[in-house]
């Protein structure tokens, strides 16, 4: 039996897998089974009213778990599907309540990583799927995370090296009339509005659905993270070295070595690699052990929307 054939059989069984997507790695579970479910939450510590995103094989399965699905929709996932995109639509009667947070929507997407897909098909149905990671902390982009965040709880991970995006999908509401990005990812509004043919709102409001990863605090190391405007980091770091605080930069640019107090981690200039790096950076800051983490904000512009929102998210929890 493979490795696949045995997450497939776990996830039949019950129980959760961690597996590999282009975006991070998600913990997995059975998204018809409640008690499965109910797994996700409890490894985490999720809180029960925040929803969980449905893994699909293909696109076909869309009717099985969504209704009232617009044509923008069909258009939306035969442009970008397998990809990084999540969409939200009109909940089927069938998905269980624990899947989302007891709204009347769903959260469905199909992950573009060659191993999650494999999975998927042998399982034949959807899997609930959030990142592996516990709530509000970093997450996973490879296996060895996934192990050193859950050691032995979660008993079988797959291992599909990297993942190639390195933060979460864009989450794309299309259960009303108004198309919203209810999550930026690197999936932008400009290229989902070429085949939407409008550009899709940015946030949400009181009325919009509640959908993971839009919590004030969320993907947070444990080290204190401070997010700071560039032409304010040269102050930032000298007033926290000045307080006898060891300190961890992620910036544009190199600075004189020389001060063990500093470690300086330079930051790429591309949003994509950025994001890439982002979440493996954060947990090796935290494995540093410093005091502080001072990072530039990064450059203003759509290109660096999800990366300046996951920041903003991170610093907002590590605190």
């Amino acid at each position: 039996m493979t490795d696949v054939s045995r997450a497939a059989a776990a996830l039949r069984a019950g129980e959760l897998v961690a597996f590999p997507t282009e975006t991070v790695y998600g913990l997995g579970a059975d998204a018809s089974n409640p008690a499965a479910v109910a797994r996700i939450f409890a490894a985490k510590g999720r809180p029960a009213d925040h929803p969980l995103i449905v893994h699909l094989p293909d696109a076909s399965h869309l009717a099985r778990w969504a209704v009232e699905i617009p044509e923008s929709a069909h258009r939306i996932t035969a442009a970008f599907w397998p990809g990084p995109l999540t969409l939200i639509l009109k909940r089927h009667s069938a998905v269980i309540d624990a899947i989302t947070g007891g709204q009347d929507t769903v959260g469905l997407r199909v992950p573009n990583h060659p191993l999650a897909l494999q999975l998927l098909r042998e399982f034949g149905g959807g899997v609930a799927a959030p990142s592996a990671n516990r709530f509000g902390h970093v997450s996973p982009t490879t296996a060895a995370h996934v192990r050193d965040e859950f050691g032995a709880a979660v008993g079988i991970v797959l291992d599909g090296g990297p993942s190639d995006v390195g933060i979460e999908s864009t989450i794309l509401d299309l259960s009303s009339a108004v198309p919203r990005i209810l999550r930026p990812g690197m999936l932008d509004a400009a290229t989902l509005a070429s085949v939407l043919g409008e550009l899709p709102r940015p946030g949400g409001n009181v009325e919009a659905p509640r959908v993971s990863g839009s919590l004030e605090s969320h993907y947070a190391p444990t080290t204190p993270l401070r997010l700071v405007a560039d032409v304010e980091l040269d102050t930032a770091l000298r007033e926290a070295l000045g307080r006898g605080l060891s300190v961890v930069v992620l910036a544009p640019g190199a600075t004189a070595a020389g001060n063990p107090k500093l470690f300086w981690q330079v930051s790429s200039t591309d949003p994509a690699q950025y994001a890439h790096d982002l979440y493996a950076n954060l947990r090796r800051f935290d494995e540093l052990r410093r005091d502080l983490i001072l990072i530039a904000a990064p450059p203003a512009g759509e290109a660096w929307c999800a990366v300046a929102d996951r920041l903003r998210r991170a610093a907002a929890g590590a605190k």
